[in-house]
């Protein structure tokens, strides 16, 4: 599977992004996604994840009610819909790939990052 992040970007604190994350192949919907991030001299840390079926998913606290992730298994497609955003969301966003089995300790697949600059 490959992974092509999209939809980074500079937005001003209080507002809104969407990330995509579209995936080649033709087993996605065998994937648990997730989004990650990182900022420069910290680990990449999973902030959201949502299970094959697109009916579980996760949040970490600080991201909780304020993004939303989902999933297109027909498109191929992950998401991060992202709101009431703030200077410390600032960080190069990573759309990840979990096989059946797997964890989040130990991704399978990568995508590139994209930037995201929350200005205050």
């Amino acid at each position: 599977v490959q992974l092509q992040a999209s939809g980074g970007g500079l937005v001003q604190a209080g507002g809104s992004l969407r990330l995509s994350c579209a995936a080649s192949g033709r087993s996605f919907s065998t994937y648990d996604m997730g989004w990650f991030r990182q900022t420069p001299g910290k680990e990449r840390k999973l902030i959201a994840a949502i299970s094959r079926d697109g009916i579980s998913t996760y949040y970490a606290d600080s991201v909780k009610g304020r993004f939303t992730i989902s999933r297109d298994n027909a498109g191929n497609t992950q998401y991060l819909q992202m709101g009431s955003l703030r200077p410390e969301d600032t960080a190069v966003y990573y759309c990840a790939a979990v096989a059946l089995g797997g964890n989040w300790n130990d991704v399978d697949y990568w995508g590139q990052g994209t930037e995201v600059t929350v200005s205050s």
